[in-house]
């Protein structure tokens, strides 16, 4: 499993649904799609995607890893 990180690629709005499914190795869309229905339940759901988003580093560029 990779990194927890938030990816520079393949990003809609903060790029947490991606890093989450890059870490558990599932694609981007299904990680969005389990959300999108979680979001449904009762929960803070929408709070925790923001916590992740705040917390959650961004994925260093190929430029500045060759630093």
């Amino acid at each position: 499993m990779s990194a927890l990180v938030r990816p520079r690629d393949g990003r809609w709005i903060g790029g947490v649904c991606a890093g989450l499914a890059r870490r558990f190795g599932i694609s981007a869309n299904a990680m969005r799609a389990i959300f999108v229905v979680s979001c449904l339940l009762p929960g803070p759901q929408f709070l925790v995607y923001i916590a992740l988003w705040v917390l959650l580093p961004n994925e260093k560029s190929s430029s500045a890893a060759a630093w």
